[in-house]
């Protein structure tokens, strides 16, 4: 009778020391969370999307493991600790990346803005020599209104470089260029046919 209440109680204390040895890592889930929201600071969200949506993933994945092991008697976060450790690493370099990009990014805007102005300039030289006519004054007002449109999108750009919002800016200024070299083309094309120098 003495063994039998030996061994219930040794079996407890074995149950017990099991239990505590699995205690949920909270620092390393601290860890993960404080890296991905200096990711998210970062603004690789922004300059690198699908990179930190596989770190917001894992980071899920991680979660919804430790959450599983809560649910059970015997817990083991060893693997959520490693995983977790990974989480940090990934958001990490996703976050030096990002700031590679937006330079990058910042830079390309930066000679976007200065090239556009050429093109800006010269069609502002060639639409006075379109030709007018019953019909050129029609197509001459067209171009003005897609001119007016591209000044202000090119002032716009600026305004979001200025700001810091280098994504948006290049998005705007990609738009305004295409439609500025468009233009350009479809002045010089008219003036060739009308066989007027530019």
């Amino acid at each position: 009778m003495k063994n039998k209440i030996l061994m219930g109680l040794a079996a407890l204390a074995m149950v017990a020391v099991l239990s505590s040895c699995g205690k949920k890592p909270q620092v390393e889930i601290d860890a993960a969370n404080a890296a991905v929201q200096a990711a998210q600071t970062a603004e690789a969200s922004v300059y690198l999307p699908a990179e930190f949506a596989a770190v917001q993933d894992s980071l899920n994945a991680v979660m919804a493991d430790i959450t599983a092991q809560e649910s059970k008697l015997f817990k083991n976060f060893g693997t959520a600790k490693e995983k977790l450790a990974s989480v940090v690493t990934l958001a990490n370099q996703v976050a030096s990346n990002a700031a590679v990009k937006k330079e990058e990014v910042k830079a390309e805007v930066a000679n976007l803005l200065t090239g556009i102005k050429t093109v800006i300039e010269e069609n502002g030289k060639l639409i006075p020599k379109l030709p007018r006519g019953k019909e050129g004054a029609e197509v001459i007002e067209q171009i003005k209104a897609d001119v007016a449109t591209v000044d202000t999108s090119v002032v716009e750009a600026q305004g979001l470089f200025d700001k810091g919002s280098y994504m948006d800016a290049l998005n705007k200024i990609n738009a305004a260029k295409e439609k500025a070299d468009s233009l350009n083309a479809e002045v010089k094309e008219v003036l060739t046919k009308a066989r007027i120098r530019f």
